[in-house]
């Protein structure tokens, strides 16, 4: 039986089911079908084919995963890749120090030998998108459990996965949409050796810090430079002095033009994840306890983070990719909720659910087939309330938080191999070298008085705010013995466990034995907490499955209830596209924004007293001159612009390119008034917000003096 190949996972739940130009993160094979009539009346001058081809370049081959969340692109045809500095963040934090301080000073390499490998860093090619429905569903049937469903589907993905990339060095990855209604398989070529090339001072690429995070009107200069090398065949390979730079089937040209308010835009990339087929119990859940524990957990700790970075040059290297990676999703549950409610996302999706109700209890086969669909969700979403509440917490204030139980459960392996009867020296020896190797890299950016005052105080927000059914065994054992003092506990644990420097635990791995390993305060703590996570996991794990049926139940009706209707997928960190146009919005009443800022905008924020809106001198300096190049138009310097594109988490690094299949702008983030885009788009708010081209160039060319770079760039005009 042929299948539907266009189904919803992720429906715009709001009011109706119609679909502006704006909106949508669409499947690129389906581009010629479904989108690009529309993409040509707003003023695409490309086919489909030009932006996805198996069989030729395209613009598809320009745009790369970023390391494991992020996109960028190649803007060059010696594999220069354009992203984000905060997709970049921890590698130029890794590679800096008190004496080479990249985050504040930046870095721009003059040759191609000062290029800085990045071992662990890479950047991974989509080759092309095949549509395996058929092959899944056939061998799938309504009366199995979500779990043979599962097994079922994972098998066969397995055997299709193999059959494409045996002998050719991909890898592939069938990935189920639309509520497990249809199954795309991705086949990709990863690139290892990828190569730190420039960055802007902090004081540009993250202008704004945290208090303009996720706000429009933005100054930033959000982006960063890197370079793949392959081996000298072109194949990828691992770093060596020997490898070459990339020569990429497809790069983008850069544009000075600029975009004017209107114009077409298109995003290519990877987003991540968004929920828009999400019903209002889980709604509810979401505001009632996801972000409530994450705004109150993650704040707690970053607290403590930052008191120490603003007392230490090293400490705040140390921690401050992870002081960023921590604020961006608290700031960000922060503005859902807000907009969640302002929006009355829930009353929307109620109002959706009745009219759903109403469809399927007009006919007896439809009550069949679809009449336990909301009441499975809202059972599953209300029985796994405190679980997943419990299972939040676990992560956040221990896994998360705790930085030596994360350290000490690297070692698992190795007292696995010191428990046996007989112990493989061979094995212990290689094991011992991995936590060794591991370690260097751990204690490099970990500041022990720092994570003994986290652990203090995230072991006692999970006490107090858990349920003691759900603790680690260990907790309530602490509490006894220290009286509730877990300041005390901590202290302890940090002066006997091995894991507290980088000093003991070499002396450990210089003879290790079971006793001390499976003794150790730290190792304690790390084994007791993951023993009560998986029993949590467990019993979650039934209510997912539950939850998932219902899910795919409530799809397929929607599907049903609307067959005219073009629906695209949630998404799922899988190669999509979006198209809109350049546009400013009204966020409330009496206010205006407009698309553009240029950097008079950047200067009138200037405040040599905080650290998130300091100008560097010689920026200054420029603009002082009014020495802009040929970057500014009209005497005006653009800095960032917004857009209609639909575009979420993953997106970051992603090119904005125009009718000409040239990049214009570099997504960076959304806009406040719109946070409950990956629940419900609002066309009228939801906005990207790009870095200008021009901006990114001049940057390059006049403030860093990096006119190499330029030089191997395509400029047009």
């Amino acid at each position: 039986m042929k299948k539907l190949l266009v189904l919803p996972v992720a429906i715009c739940l709001v009011c109706t089911f119609s679909l502006r130009a704006d909106e949508g993160m669409w499947m690129l094979p389906l581009l010629k079908e479904l989108n690009i009539e529309k993409m040509q009346e707003l003023g695409l001058e490309l086919s489909a084919e030009d932006i996805y081809s198996i069989n030729n370049s395209s613009i598809k081959d320009a745009i790369v995963i970023f390391g494991g969340g992020c996109t960028g692109e190649i803007i060059s045809d010696q594999g220069l890749v354009l992203t984000n500095h905060h997709c970049g963040y921890g590698i130029i934090q890794s590679h800096s120090s008190v004496d080479n301080d990249y985050l504040t000073d930046g870095f721009w390499a003059a040759t191609r030998e000062e290029e800085i490998p990045s071992p662990g860093l890479s950047v991974t090619f989509l080759v092309r998108i095949e549509d395996v429905s058929e092959r899944i569903l056939d061998e799938l049937n309504p009366e199995m459990t979500e779990q043979q469903r599962n097994a079922v589907a994972g098998m066969i993905s397995r055997t299709l996965e193999h059959e494409a990339t045996q002998g050719t060095g991909y890898f592939a990855r069938v990935q189920p949409y639309f509520g497990g209604n249809q199954y795309h398989m991705m086949v990709y070529e990863r690139f290892t050796d990828v190569r730190l090339v420039g960055t802007p001072p902090s004081s540009i690429g993250k202008f704004g810090g945290d208090t303009d995070n996720w706000m429009w009107p933005r100054q930033t200069g959000d982006f960063a430079l890197f370079r793949v090398y392959t081996a000298r065949d072109g194949s990828p390979a691992e770093y060596s002095d020997d490898n070459i730079p990339l020569n990429p089937k497809h790069h983008l040209p850069v544009s000075t033009r600029g975009v004017e308010e209107g114009d077409f835009t298109m995003v290519l990339g990877f987003p991540g994840g968004t929920t828009r087929y999400m019903t209002s119990c889980e709604v509810n859940d979401v505001l009632e306890i996801t972000h409530p524990n994450r705004i109150k957990i993650r704040g707690a700790r970053q607290e403590i983070l930052l008191e120490d970075m603003m007392a230490s040059d090293k400490v705040r290297i140390q921690y401050a990719n992870k002081y960023s990676g921590s604020t961006n999703y608290w700031k960000f549950s922060i503005g859902q909720s807000e907009i969640l409610k302002r929006l009355d996302i829930y009353q929307q999706k109620k109002d959706l659910e009745s009219s759903f109700t109403r469809w399927v209890n007009e006919d007896g086969d439809r009550q069949q087939k679809y009449g336990g669909a909301l009441g499975k969700i809202s059972r599953a979403i209300a029985d796994n309330r405190e679980y997943n509440s419990a299972i939040q917490y676990i992560n956040e204030t221990i896994l998360r938080s705790c930085e030596i139980v994360a350290m000490a459960n690297r070692s698992n392996n190795l007292l696995g191999l010191l428990s046996l009867q007989n112990p493989d020296q061979q094995a212990v020896d290689n094991a011992v070298m991995l936590l060794g190797n591991s370690a260097a890299g751990f204690y490099k950016d970990y500041n022990p008085p720092t994570d003994q005052k986290v652990v203090a105080v995230m072991l006692e927000k999970f006490y107090n705010a858990v349920d003691s059914e759900h603790h680690p065994v260990i907790l309530s054992e602490i509490n006894k013995k220290y009286k509730g003092d877990f300041e005390k506990y901590a202290e302890d644990l940090f002066k006997n466990s091995i894991f507290a420097s980088e000093q003991k635990l070499a002396g450990f791995l210089s003879n290790p034995t079971k006793k001390k390993l499976e003794t150790d305060p730290a190792m304690q703590l790390a084994r007791s907490t993951y023993q009560k996570l998986g029993e949590l996991r467990e019993v979650s794990g039934e209510h997912f499955n539950e939850l998932s049926r219902g899910q795919r139940l409530f799809i397929a009706g929607i599907m049903e209830k609307n067959p005219g209707e073009v629906f695209y997928p949630d998404a799922n960190f899988s190669m999509r596209l979006t198209y809109g146009t350049a546009a400013g919005y009204k966020p409330r009443d009496a206010v205006r924004y407009a698309y553009l800022t240029t950097i008079e905008g950047k200067i009138e924020k200037e405040d040599p007293s905080s650290r998130e809106f300091i100008i560097p001198e010689k920026l200054m300096e420029l603009y002082n001159k009014k020495d802009y190049g040929v970057y500014a138009k009209d005497g005006k310097l653009a800095v960032n612009f917004i857009t209609n594109n639909d575009i979420t988490g993953g997106n970051s690094g992603s090119p904005v390119i125009n009718a000409r299949g040239e990049l214009v702008g570099l997504a960076f983030d959304g806009n406040w008034e719109a946070m409950s885009g990956d629940i419900a788009f609002e066309p009228e708010l939801q906005r990207c917000i790009a870095v200008d081209a021009r901006y990114i160039l001049f940057i390059i060319d006049k403030f860093a003096d990096a006119t190499h770079l330029i030089e191997e760039m395509t400029i047009v005009n």
